[in-house]
């Protein structure tokens, strides 16, 4: 191990440890979790885990009966959800849902806030199911929480010390056209010695949420350097990242540009015109999406 990745892992490791008082996931969270890994957990199991938070219940149900979703009448009940749903969908619904407490805060800086990141968290989720459902590979739930925890890591740089997070946004300062001019992972290893995917992958790791979460945190925006069989989930978040930043709504300062690598593209089997639909139904979809989950 270099001298460079110990340092980096150790300054990951700090930050955990620190900020692990605020970081911590509420108890109905971690049930929800341990759930989704338990391959015998049945719809009444999640039932009576979740009926126990009345304020979870009505954030997901208010998620299940967006536009989002396009359900036929009111679902009134967590049971009906699960029914027309699907176990999983409620599931992962159910952890995100819990997970937007850790994105509450006041601006930042005047290029950062923690809600504006929320937004493109929740667009980034929404293009990820899209993205997953056109390509039929029963990823799509999946998808939507991995789009809405991949950047989990800034929230960790926030927590952990936000002087250092507010010189990271100060040294990406966008330009007029508000695309930042200065690369945000490479500020990131500067001022804090790792970037928000290292803290990201760390956190999913501490939250023993699935192995897949922490590929999705840990290389978003290199998904080419995952072996060929931990990529597919990690680059579908990869297009979605993008094809979010491209609505100007939210948080996008961590990338400079927005247009997808052909290798990317052609690990997902994506031609350039189904991208362009793609495009257009995230487009759509972002209005829909943007009021989700606060």
């Amino acid at each position: 191990m270099s001298v460079v990745t110990q340092d980096r892992e150790q300054v990951v490791a700090a930050a955990i440890r620190e900020i692990s008082h605020i970081a911590t996931l509420p108890e109905i969270t971690v049930k929800v979790v341990e759930l989704v890994e338990n391959p015998k957990s049945t719809a009444q199991d999640l039932h009576k885990v979740i009926s126990a938070d009345p304020a979870l219940c009505s954030r997901i149900l208010k998620v299940v009966n967006s536009s989002f979703y396009g359900l036929p009448g009111q679902i009134g009940s967590i049971n009906r959800a699960i029914v027309m749903l699907g176990l999983n969908a409620v599931k992962n619904i159910a952890i995100a849902a819990s997970l937007a407490k850790l994105f509450r805060g006041g601006d930042l800086t005047p290029n950062f806030s923690a809600r504006d990141l929320w937004t493109h968290c929740n667009t980034t989720a929404a293009a990820a199911k899209i993205i997953a459902n056109t390509l039929k590979m029963g990823l799509s739930d999946e998808a939507f929480l991995a789009g809405l925890i991949h950047d989990i890591g800034i929230m960790v740089e926030m927590q952990f010390d936000r002087n250092k997070l507010i010189e990271v946004m100060r040294r990406v300062g966008a330009d007029t056209k508000g695309i930042p001019a200065t690369d945000m992972l490479e500020a990131e290893a500067t001022v804090f010695g790792a970037t928000h995917e290292d803290f990201g992958a760390a956190l999913c790791e501490k939250w023993k949420f699935p192995k897949s979460f922490a590929f999705v945190t840990g290389f978003h925006h290199k998904p080419m350097q995952l072996p060929p069989e931990n990529r597919t989930l990690t680059a579908i978040v990869h297009v979605a990242d993008r094809l979010a930043a491209e609505m100007g709504t939210g948080f996008r300062q961590d990338l400079l540009r927005t247009d997808v690598s052909a290798e990317v593209l052609e690990t997902l089997k994506i031609s350039p015109e189904r991208l362009e639909e793609l495009r257009r139904q995230v487009a759509a979809q972002a209005k829909d999406v943007s009021a989700l989950l606060i």
